[in-house]
Order: structure tokens, then sequence, then C-alpha cells
């Protein structure tokens, strides 16, 4: 983060007043337009629910939101970078020109020097900028169920094998795949032990993971290569039941979870991931009870595997499995967090933690 930002009901006040005291250092992502503007933007003004806050340009640029045509934020530091407001110009009037150095060269303009000012204006270079506005708008119309050809001539692109390269390395697949398909959306969930982060479909939820779990980027990665899809900033109903689950779970009022499940994992980890489903609230097993159940004791080490792969923390509750001595031993959240939710759940009236129409 490049400085501490308020919260983010400060800042959507701040945006309802079309305050500038921001300026250049919070930015509005909308998830209901894919566009992300300043706060000051004279914009009809977004529900809550329907906003996300950055610190940076480069933030929202690589979430896969798109600049506003009103209040401009590209522009921001024209002040300071007379060749940036030049080319974002340039830029505004072809947004489908594949751009290349020796283009740059032809308006007059040295490739070091451009890359250099907008690392430092918007943390990306502009050839990436323009890139990633060609492509994410290629993505889009894509999963609208436009043709391949169609997005990548709109894209600018006249060799099918450079538009797939290009697609693929920003959005992480080929073009085809995308074609009228729903991709995965990712948002954060504000809980007392720090924010988590939560990837649905449409009707089902992938992954519900704290959001400095250091394997969060690998799972993530793994999620994208098993359901074959991309990642975009936004909110689907399953995202928007297990935050209401969360908030009932954290506050001590139900350890009940009924947001549909997509479980992605091999037939012996979905085994180990319905016993601890089965283990009571307010209760704990240990590895070896687990694998007791499920194979032989031989198979502790695999459970204890299982339990790490396991991408949907606390409605799974893998944090119920603890060691033979009863030690905690390791919790891909933590162990802080660990103990924090064994000892909230037993102050909680034993009401299950089931998770219904699993997937």
């Amino acid at each position: 983060m490049l400085f501490d930002l308020p919260n983010d009901d400060i800042l959507y006040d701040a945006l309802l007043a079309r305050s500038a005291d921001y300026e250049g250092q919070a930015f509005v992502c909308v998830k209901s337009t894919g566009i992300f503007c300043r706060l000051s933007c004279p914009a009809r003004k977004p529900k809550r629910e329907n906003t996300l806050f950055f610190d940076s340009i480069a933030a929202c640029i690589n979430s896969g939101f798109r600049p506003c045509e009103r209040c401009r934020p590209l522009g921001q530091p024209s002040e300071k970078e007379p060749l940036v407001n030049d080319l974002l110009k340039l830029l505004d009037r072809s947004p489908d020109r594949r751009w290349t150095e020796d283009d740059l060269f032809l308006h007059g303009f040295d490739p070091s020097t451009v890359r250099r000012a907008f690392k430092r204006a918007f943390g990306v270079t502009f050839l990436d900028l323009a890139r990633q506005r060609r492509v994410g708008e290629a993505a889009r119309q894509l999963s609208a169920g436009a043709s391949v050809i169609e997005a990548q001539i709109d894209a600018g692109y006249d060799s099918p094998s450079g538009f797939r390269t290009a697609f693929a390395k920003l959005i992480g697949e080929v073009p085809a795949m995308s074609q009228g398909r729903q991709l995965l959306f990712a948002d954060t969930i504000e809980t007392p032990l720090g924010p988590m982060i939560a990837v649905a479909d449409k009707t089902h939820l992938h992954l519900l993971e704290f959001h400095d779990r250091k394997a969060l980027q690998t799972e993530m990665e793994s999620l994208k290569r098993k359901t074959r899809s991309a990642v975009a900033r936004g909110r689907t109903p399953p995202i928007d039941q297990i935050e209401a689950e969360l908030n009932a779970y954290f506050s001590g009022e139900s350890g009940n979870f009924r947001t549909p499940l997509a479980l992605d994992g091999s037939a012996f980890e979905r085994q180990v991931w319905a016993k601890l489903l089965e283990i009571p609230l307010g209760e704990t097993r240990s590895y070896s009870d687990i694998a007791r159940e499920v194979a032989t004791l031989q198979a502790v080490r695999a459970v204890a595997k299982a339990n790490g792969a396991n991408r949907i923390a606390i409605v799974i509750p893998c944090h119920r499995c603890i060691g033979a001595d009863g030690s905690l031993t390791g919790y891909g959240g933590g162990l802080r967090r660990k103990q924090w939710l064994l000892r909230h759940e037993g102050k909680m009236k034993p009401v299950g933690l089931f998770a219904e129409d699993v997937g």
C-alpha cells in the first residue's frame, strides 16, 4: 500500500460529498459498471455494496477496472509529466490500437523515458496500460457472448496467435475458453480476524481464505486451472450469502453455513472435508480420529495434507482438527486465529456448522 487508507465508510462518505481531500490517494472502483473514478467524480454515485477502494491507479487497473470517461483519473499526473498527458490523449483517441515502442519513436517519444514516467504515475508502463485496456474489454465481450474474432478485431489485433498470447498472459487462459462463460468473481469480506477473500461463480462458493494466507496466490492459480476460469473483481449471490453467514457466526448468533459450496478436490480430499463438516460446533477431532474414519491410521499424514488443501476456511472447519496430544498444530490462517476460532465456538450454542447444497 502506498499509504494507509481510511476505512471504506469514510471514503464512501467522501465519494458522496465529491470531496477532493483524497485526490491522488484513493480511487473508487464500481463493480456494477467495471470502471474506476476519482472520489470527486461528478457522475451518479454507486450503491455502497458496489464499491471498492484502492490507493493507486495500478491497483484499479490490475483488478480489471477501466478509467471513467467523466473524471478521467488517468489525467491526474499531467501537471508533473506532460508526456504522460500527451500519450493518454493519444490512447483515448485510439483505444484499440496495438501500441509498440516503434510507435512511440514515430510520435517523438523515447520509450525508456515513457516507461519511467508511466511507472511513476500509475505503477504500470504505457504499453502495459494500453494492452490491459484492450484485453480487459475483450474479456468482457467474450463473457457476454461475442465471438473470438470479433473480440480480436475490436482489441486491435490482426494476428489470432498474437491475440491469444496477449489474452492468456493477462487473463490466464486462451480467448475461446472465456467465450460465453461466466467468470469467477472475488471480493473482500471484513471479519474480526482480518479480511477474507471470497471467490464464487453465480451459484457456488469456490474459495474463502484469510487475505494474508501464504498459500493464497497458489490456491488462486490452482483454482483457475481446475475451473478453467479467470477471476475478476465483483460480487455474486454466494459471496453476499457467505458474508451474511460469517457476520452471524462472528457475532455468536449462528454457526449455520448454508452457502452452496464447490468442492474442487480429489475424492479423498472430499471425503476428509465431509468428515470435518460432521465435527459438531465446539468440539475437536484429532487427525488420527479422521484417518480412522476415512481409511486407516496410516492415512494420518494424508488427512493432514487434505486439511491443508481445504480452500474454504471456517465453513469447512479444518481448524477443529488438532494433534493427538491436544496441541493445535498447523493452520493456514495462523495458530492465533485457530485458537480464537475454537474459543469462540466453545462459547456458542451447538446448532451445527454444516454447509448444504454442496456442489
